[in-house]
């Protein structure tokens, strides 16, 4: 299978039409960026096989499901404009190795190409099928998203048009983040929490961007889960693993110096609303 910029594209189409990039301009379309560089996915970038049996469907109006979902929604809405605000914006970023140094403070090490380029390259490539995973369920229910139907506006409001024509349920994007979390815990099995944990907030700053409800979020963790599950089971994906979990043992006896915006990180991230 041919896997040039169709796939990054379809990659987009991953989250829906509605992946955001961001450039000195403010976020566009991911199916807008023609110059963006393709990445070849493990899996072929396809949706999850088995992805429709896998999740439930979406809540229904007047389920306590939807009651929590519009509650969730709600609380994110008080936090607009903020530190947690600012960082659901940053996380929308899905350029190459945007994604990927979103998690440097959780490993404790700078996730980039200068300093871990093995593992870049890993996590890059695996987000083209992290994010295609969820795209027959999305497809298949359409649902609205949270700016759609409370009039609030998104932390990437020049991506809204897209994200109208994609559905909602469940999240690329946090499919991508948990997906990340769950790989990098593999690589630094010392710091699995940090690096899951980081992992889920990453998905839930969808919610927080007011672009996805909370069970669209959970359930693109489950879809990544069982995504992660078929990348162990590729060798050329587990040849990379392997190559990556050499490269940052290397590095961490360097004793890596942090990303300096990890206080900031730390504090927004201890801002999330409760609901």
């Amino acid at each position: 299978m041919k896997l040039g910029l169709r796939i990054v594209l379809a990659g987009v189409v991953m989250l829906g039409a509605g992946s955001a990039y961001s450039n000195s301009d403010g976020p566009v379309q991911m199916w807008q960026t023609q110059a963006a560089q393709p990445k070849a996915s493990y899996l072929g970038g396809q949706p999850l096989p088995g992805g429709l049996e896998l999740v439930p469907l979406p809540p229904v109006a007047g389920s306590a499901r939807e009651t929590r979902d519009l509650a969730g929604a709600e609380a994110a809405i008080q936090q607009q404009s903020g530190p947690r605000w600012d960082l659901a914006a940053a996380d929308a970023d899905l350029r190459p190795g945007r994604a990927s140094a979103a998690f440097s403070c959780a490993a404790g090490f700078p996730i980039d190409h200068d300093h871990a380029p093995a593992l870049n390259a890993l996590l890059d490539r695996a987000l083209a099928d992290l994010g295609l995973s969820t795209s027959e369920v999305k497809k298949r229910y359409s649902r609205a998203r949270p700016f759609m139907v409370n009039g609030r506006p998104s932390c990437t409001p020049t991506s809204d048009s897209g994200l109208r024509k994609d559905g909602s349920y469940p999240s690329g994007h946090s499919a991508i983040g948990y997906g990340f979390g769950l790989i990098l815990a593999e690589i630094v099995p010392d710091r699995a929490a940090q690096l899951v944990a980081r992992g889920r907030a990453y998905g839930d700053s969808r919610r927080i961007c007011n672009v996805h409800w909370m069970s669209d979020i959970e359930e693109g963790r489950n879809v990544a889960a069982a995504t992660v599950m078929r990348l162990n089971a590729d060798p050329a994906f587990r040849a990379d693993l392997d190559a990556a979990r050499a490269e940052v043992a290397a590095l961490r006896a360097k004793s890596p110096v942090t990303p300096t915006t990890c206080a900031a990180e730390s504090e927004a991230l201890a801002r999330t609303a409760a609901f």
